[in-house]
């Protein structure tokens, strides 16, 4: 009994650890010039989490090349090296047209991964134009697999695995209503 008790206790230890937020190390992304990392006010309406979220959030929308209806996604915003760190990791469900919007300072080839992250997640890599350039599912907990952009990107999009497919998403749409960089 004492044993299943230790053992309960370092899984929850690991699992309040965080260790990385299911993303490269801050300091293999973090945009130069960014400041610090203060609560930002926002709204999560929409967001299912097991936390308590001070994100802002956004409205973004992806516009099929092939004239297909747009697709709306009501987003949370991860514009400082805190913020994108924690991404969204310990979440057990994430709302249908939700998702967390990664912003960096200038493109480069980003590079996700999964740890500590309890829900399939789809991720669409976006140029500073608002292209998509690539698209990638990524399964949850996987700490081992890393998930690098096509091309040099400014912006990730993680929503709910397949929500792209399920709309006709592809590499080469575009997305509106980006902001034009992180916070200052």
């Amino acid at each position: 009994m004492r044993t299943r008790a230790t053992l309960a206790v370092f899984l929850i230890s690991l699992l309040a650890a965080g260790c990385g937020g299911g993303r490269e190390p801050a300091a293999d992304r973090a945009p130069e010039g960014t400041s610090g990392s203060s609560p930002r006010a926002g709204t999560t309406q929409g967001m299912e989490t097991t936390q308590a979220s001070t994100l802002a959030t956004a409205t973004v929308t992806l516009v099929p090349s092939d004239g297909g209806e747009p697709v709306e996604v009501r987003a949370e915003i991860a514009d400082d090296d805190a913020e994108r760190t924690r991404g969204l990791m310990e979440r057990t469900a994430l709302a249908e047209e939700a998702g967390m919007l990664f912003v960096f300072g200038r493109e480069r080839t980003l590079s996700f991964w999964m740890r500590n992250t309890l829900i399939p997640l789809s991720i669409a890599y976006i140029d500073a134009e608002g292209r998509i350039v690539d698209i990638e599912d990524m399964e949850p907990l996987d700490d081992q697999t890393k998930h690098p952009s096509a091309e040099p990107a400014k912006y990730a999009l993680e929503v709910n695995q397949g929500f792209f497919g399920e709309r006709g998403i592809e590499v080469g749409d575009r997305v509106e209503g980006l902001p034009a960089g992180p916070r200052p």
